[in-house]
């Protein structure tokens, strides 16, 4: 009998943990003990993605194993109603109880979405979620962003009070864990921001050390319009950068307790033998690198993103460097607990089969911010960006250019080619961009049309309470 814990941080990047490179911040910045010990004792994901750098549509991505072309969960206002199977479905066709502890950022708690039960549960609010990011041509003012800089430094907030009850609710249900096979999903809302962390966290690192002044926007003309909308960098001064980093290593620091707690829980309730423990994130968070904040974009800082699996029959200490997506948990889940091997009905590769270094895998984003449709495809050390209706893309060599600074697109023109030809084998990224947009735009006048979203009160992140 195998058992799955899934844990799940919501906007952590791979240099929020200790176990992973730490980017452009000096070695020994993020402060993860707890993670950095689950990664020495599995499999570590050095490539892995998101298959949307932005919450909602990542989610039904995750509970569907399917990428975002292929069930219509295109944006912050589309989201997963369990329309679609998923891995919760497939495990409760096998009598498997399949639990939630925390975020889900689903459309509503009453729909079908493969739960058995869910547990302090948060979803978009109303049902209908973020509206203004459906307004893409044009583009209109979106004018909460200052809030961003100004919830910063130490201290609590319904965020991180949320936290400490997902992880209550999951040591007192794992202290009571059946005795059968079973799936139980633990989300938390850290490191997301308000950039607000618990003082004892928060002491353990020198805002000054995180100063700086804004990086320069990127020289594309899509990059820029994301950046004029998404304008969180202006509210920024050199000092307050400093405390905004300096409260999000904190808040990973506060995560890392929580799963913590949670992997105690595990070791005393008897299970831990018998159960793969699989810890991610939904997406990264730029931290003002290139001049964004938050994600929506498909710089590494927020489509990369930490990826662990330790358990019974997982090799120790090994590190991966093929390319992998978050859509592989479904085949991952349902392999692990039920007989059915190859897992039917998922678009993912089961992450405990053989390492394929030729894969590509993809991310996509049709959300706010952004006019057209944006396709990352990764394959090898390589990624190449399209961005729809004619504008230009992006190549990068991430083995020599890391920080991805050097566009290679003109450069070498054979390479472009086969990004393009490995992006359209899996999709027609003009022919899904099109498709967004015809959804959404039904969407936006089933919701009273474009005026009246317009006159709806704009936020920066879903209530702690939202059911």
């Amino acid at each position: 009998m195998t058992n799955i814990l899934l844990i799940m941080a919501d906007e952590l990047s791979t240099w929020g943990l200790g176990c992973y490179p730490p980017g452009r911040y000096p070695t020994g910045t993020a402060v993860t003990p707890n993670i950095d010990a689950l990664a020495a004792r599995g499999v570590q994901f050095n490539a892995a993605y998101t298959p949307s750098p932005i919450c909602v549509p990542t989610r039904a991505a995750i509970a569907t194993g399917r990428n975002l072309h292929e069930i219509g969960y295109w944006s912050s206002a589309e989201a997963y109603d369990g329309r679609v199977p998923g891995w919760g479905h497939h495990l409760q066709a096998h009598d498997v109880p399949v639990t939630s502890i925390g975020k889900l950022h689903y459309r509503s708690q009453h729909d079908p979405t493969g739960f058995d039960r869910q547990i302090e549960p948060i979803h978009i609010p109303d049902g209908i979620g973020w509206v203004q990011g459906l307004l893409r041509q044009p583009l209109p003012s979106y004018d909460a962003t200052a809030e961003m800089s100004e919830m910063i430094g130490p201290g609590e907030t319904d965020y991180t009070r949320f936290d400490r009850r997902v992880t209550d609710e999951a040591c007192r249900w794992l202290a009571a864990a059946p005795e059968r096979p079973w799936c139980t999903f633990v989300s938390y809302l850290s490191p997301h921001y308000p950039l607000i962390a618990p003082q004892e966290y928060f002491d353990r690192f020198d805002p000054a050390a995180f100063e700086g002044d804004a990086d320069p926007i990127p020289d594309h003309p899509i990059l820029a319009e994301i950046a004029e909308f998404f304008d969180h960098d202006v509210h920024f001064t050199t000092k307050t950068r400093g405390i905004g980093r300096a409260a999000y290593f904190a808040l990973c620091a506060f995560l890392d307790d929580q799963v913590g707690q949670v992997l105690a829980a595990l070791e005393a309730s008897g299970q831990a033998e018998n159960t793969v423990v699989i810890f991610t994130s939904d997406h990264g968070e730029m931290l003002g690198h290139k001049g964004f904040w938050a994600k929506s974009t498909m710089y590494e800082d927020a489509a990369r993103i930490p990826l662990i699996v330790a358990g019974p029959g997982i090799a120790t200490g090994h590190r991966r460097d093929d390319p992998v997506s978050l859509i592989d948990l479904a085949p991952t889940i349902t392999e692990t607990v039920t007989s059915d091997t190859p897992a039917k009905g998922f678009s993912g590769r089961s992450l405990l089969g053989p390492a394929d270094p030729d894969r590509a895998v993809i991310s996509e984003y049709h959300d706010g911010g952004c006019p057209v449709g944006m396709t990352l495809l990764r394959w090898g050390h390589y990624k190449y960006v399209h961005y729809a209706q004619g504008y230009p893309a992006q190549l990068f060599d991430l083995a020599s250019d890391p920080d991805e600074s050097r566009n290679l697109a003109t450069e070498t023109p054979d390479l472009l080619a086969e990004g393009r030809a490995r992006l359209h084998a899996i999709l027609d990224p003009e022919e899904v961009d099109r498709q967004a947009h015809a959804d959404q735009a039904v969407l936006i006048e089933k919701l009273g049309g474009r005026e009246a979203l317009l006159e709806l009160e704009q936020w920066n992140f879903t209530p702690a309470d939202s059911r």
